[in-house]
């Protein structure tokens, strides 16, 4: 039996950011590593700038994501005024920027791409050398350091977290536990206010075989999510496995 910290994420708006170029900003379907580090982190009250607070967070746990809905996809046409650099000017909130003069201000277009009414189950465990433990993290959810939104922050959760430790003997087990209903009164009333999709998706970390022990049906690919430096945006890659399966295979 493994030890599993499981908690559910629900909101109108999620942007699970991946590689951008230029002025596109696209999302992922599902949240990645970095993502729910960073979910972690700030529930921790860990800074981006502590390298070692974040490093012994990244050495500590693995994750798994149970997708049972990737949501709708929303494309929001940005504009952003900010200021050019200027020798000497150092823009510490966004009033000094607003208050630079004119004719340094430039405006930046860009597309920014977001999930809507995505629902996702997360199950993370301990590794062997972890130095954090799933019940401070628990906790930390319970009671956070710092206000917790899906991605971006104008995307803040629309649903308890409901963190809860399970004892499992697969992950899969454990990423299909049951949470209240969000909508309705029965299960069926959410799925049609949701629009929930009729495949469920897993995604995890850790080995072909971890999620129940078997591998048909069963694909991977190299992630780019695996934070490197929280203050230089840098990530570098992992392998990601996924399933597949029908709604009611996946209750």
């Amino acid at each position: 039996m493994t030890e599993y910290l499981v908690f559910r994420l629900y909101a109108p708006l999620a942007s699970w950011g991946e590689a951008a170029v230029g002025e596109t900003r696209p999302t992922a379907t599902h949240p990645g590593r970095g993502a729910i580090l960073g979910l972690l982190g700030a529930a921790l009250g860990i800074r981006r700038e502590d390298d070692a607070g974040q490093k012994a967070l990244g050495d500590s746990v693995c994750i798994a994501i149970k997708q049972r809905s990737p949501g709708t996809l929303l494309r929001d046409y940005h504009t952003a005024q900010v200021p050019g650099d200027r020798k000497g000017m150092t823009y510490r909130t966004r009033r000094d920027e607003l208050g630079a003069p004119q004719k340094v201000i430039n405006t930046i277009l860009s597309s920014r791409d977001y999930r809507c009414d995505g629902l996702w189950t997360v199950a993370v465990w301990a590794t062997s050398d972890a130095e954090i433990s799933l019940e401070t993290m628990q906790a930390a959810l319970l009671r956070p350091q710092y206000p917790l939104y899906l991605g971006r922050k104008s995307c803040p959760l629309a649903a308890p977290l409901a963190p809860r430790m399970i004892q499992a003997g697969q992950l899969r087990e454990a990423l299909d536990t049951a949470f209240p209903v969000l909508v309705g009164k029965e299960r069926k009333a959410e799925e049609v206010a949701l629009r929930l999709p009729g495949d469920v998706m897993y995604a995890w970390e850790g080995g072909v075989e971890q999620l129940d022990g078997e591998s048909r049906g069963v694909e991977s690919s190299d992630v780019w999510d695996r934070p490197l430096n929280r203050r230089r945006w840098q990530f570098g890659p992992r392998t990601e496995f996924r399933r597949y399966v029908r709604a009611e295979e996946g209750r």
